[in-house]
């Protein structure tokens, strides 16, 4: 079995797409599927269901994706503790994020990455969830996440990076658009739109809390995943939303962002990287203790808004 076996099984089974894996391989997709042949030969099981329209893996492909993981992780640790023995830090690491909800937290750590470790590759995956990055992270599929906190989980550690106060966004035709601050049971009888309930989104579970301690269920109207897209209906006038306040520095033309009485409904930022030992590699502790400098857990009291600037 060789090495380049698995990474090809890898690729296909994160793509679930020959031709996209073969070109994430730089290689024809003819040969990747000769050596997906050669490989279930070797371990005596189809890996995946093939059809004209579709690929997915079997139980025997679920059952060896870990350990091929695992393996391809061990040889990158080994290639990083050579090259770390002459002073330099290479290698490869992928950074789970959400959309614009991280616009204060994904630049200035990327920055910081290219211009520190620039032997490092950076592999930036969006639209990823809270309860998604956990079980990327603890499948190996993610390096490192930025996650809603708490997470209430042992497959990963996190850290607090910002606290971030919620706003109420509103049509800027709404009645109240011209308050400059707003108790949260006002929105009572207002169309909410919200991530969806299913989408495992800490924005939506804080947001969520927030209308049933302020006494009223949210009626939510209209669900969709991207926060900036959210922004956008409101400003279309579909209804309102409570969005973190700096995502106001983002908002489209019609949207208003008036802040909640009181300050005490916030969003807490965290940075979430896996559990277990077999993730742990040198790129991956070298980027954690960047991100300490870059992004530093704020005091208690300190909304990012009072650290970003």
């Amino acid at each position: 079995m060789e090495i380049r076996w698995m990474q090809s099984f890898v690729a296909v089974a994160e793509e679930l797409h020959f031709g996209r894996a073969a070109a994430r391989l730089q290689m024809a997709q003819s040969p990747l599927s000769q050596t997906i042949r050669k490989l279930e030969k070797e371990l005596g099981a189809e890996l995946f269901e093939r059809n004209t329209r579709s690929v997915a893996l079997t139980a025997a492909g679920h059952a060896f994706l870990p350990h091929a993981r695992a393996v391809l992780g061990e040889v990158e640790r080994a290639r990083q503790a050579t090259r770390a023995s002459v002073g330099a830090v290479y290698g490869h690491i992928t950074l789970g994020f959400t959309g614009a909800l991280n616009h204060l937290s994904l630049p200035p750590l990327t920055r910081a990455v290219r211009t520190t470790y620039p032997d490092i590759d950076l592999d930036l995956v969006g639209r990823v969830m809270t309860r998604d990055a956990i079980q990327q992270l603890d499948s190996g599929a993610l390096d490192l996440a930025f996650v809603g906190l708490p997470v209430e989980s042992a497959l990963v550690h996190t850290r607090l990076i910002a606290r971030e106060p919620f706003c109420v966004v509103l049509p800027s035709d709404h009645r109240l658009a011209n308050r400059s601050v707003i108790e949260l049971v006002e929105m009572a009888d207002d169309d909410f739109i919200s991530t969806p309930l299913t989408a495992g989104s800490a924005l939506q579970e804080d947001a969520m809390r927030a209308c049933l301690e302020a006494g009223f269920r949210p009626r939510v109207v209209q669900e969709i995943t991207d926060p900036y897209m959210i922004l956008m209906l409101v400003a279309a006038g579909v209804g309102v939303a409570l969005m973190t306040e700096g995502l106001a520095n983002v908002a489209p033309p019609g949207a208003v962002f008036v802040r909640l009485t009181g300050g005490t409904v916030r969003m807490n930022h965290g940075l979430a990287w896996s559990a277990k030992a077999i993730h742990r590699s040198v790129v991956r502790e070298a980027v954690l203790a960047l991100a300490e400098r870059v992004l530093p857990t704020p005091p208690p009291g300190v909304n990012w808004s009072a650290t970003a600037n």
